[in-house]
């Protein structure tokens, strides 16, 4: 059962240097995929976090452009402003993207870093960050604040991701926002929602067509019996 908890925990006290440094050392001690915290002489540390992408929508990208090289990387090119024209689709369900992040990176970063990576040029209000927790046989998610620190967070629990995993998913704030989207976008919904209708109906159409046909043969059945 998956539940979301919107209800926000109280921050205990930063740690102390030396502390934040025990943590890493237990931490480290964990890991198995040599994934590992460094310590910046700054008292800045940077690590890796998962995050699972679960969006039910699609997303808007550019359309037409070709993948990312390594040139384009080093250099930072970003294909995205290299074409006004969109299209929309589906990222794969549960697709799973890891991060290199520091600890002053915040949550809004991380938002922005994905879709960047996947070339999503959506506007990051539309979605949000949570975390993931099992306890008690339940699945609960919590939305962090966008100004929360995901690798603080990924210390704490420890590298164990049934402990504690990121997910990405849509800005669920009760109203849908639909200001917020293009107009390609709402196109696109509304091609869904008449595709998912049309579904509906036929399923519809041939539950009753085969209880019809039961009836029918009820019917002829008793007709040829006697009396």
């Amino acid at each position: 059962q998956n539940v979301t908890q919107t209800v926000e925990e109280e921050k205990p006290e930063p740690p102390t240097l030396q502390e934040i440094k025990q943590k890493i050392e237990k931490y480290n001690a964990k890991v198995t995929n040599c994934l590992l915290m460094k310590l910046n002489d700054d008292g800045t540390y940077t690590g890796f976090i998962k995050v699972h992408l679960k969006l039910r929508r699609p997303v808007t990208v550019p359309a037409g452009i070709r993948p990312q090289s390594i040139y384009d990387a080093l250099k930072e090119v970003n294909l995205a402003e290299m074409t006004d024209k969109r299209t929309s689709f589906y990222l794969p369900l549960d697709a799973v993207k890891q991060l290199h992040i520091s600890s002053t990176t915040t949550v809004s970063e991380v938002i922005q870093g994905l879709l960047k990576k996947f070339m999503v040029v959506d506007n990051p209000q539309k979605f949000a960050l949570f975390k993931e927790m099992r306890k008690d046989g339940q699945v609960l998610f919590q939305k962090l604040p966008l100004t929360e620190y995901p690798l603080y967070l990924r210390l704490l629990a420890g590298p164990d991701t049934n402990a504690l995993s990121f997910v990405l998913k849509e800005n669920e704030t009760g109203e849908v926002e639909w200001d917020a989207f293009s107009i390609p976008e709402l196109q696109n919904f509304l091609m869904i929602l008449d595709k998912e209708e049309k579904d509906k109906i036929q399923q519809v159409h041939k539950k009753y067509e085969k209880f019809k046909q039961r009836l029918q043969q009820t019917l002829k059945e008793a007709r040829g019996k006697p009396g």
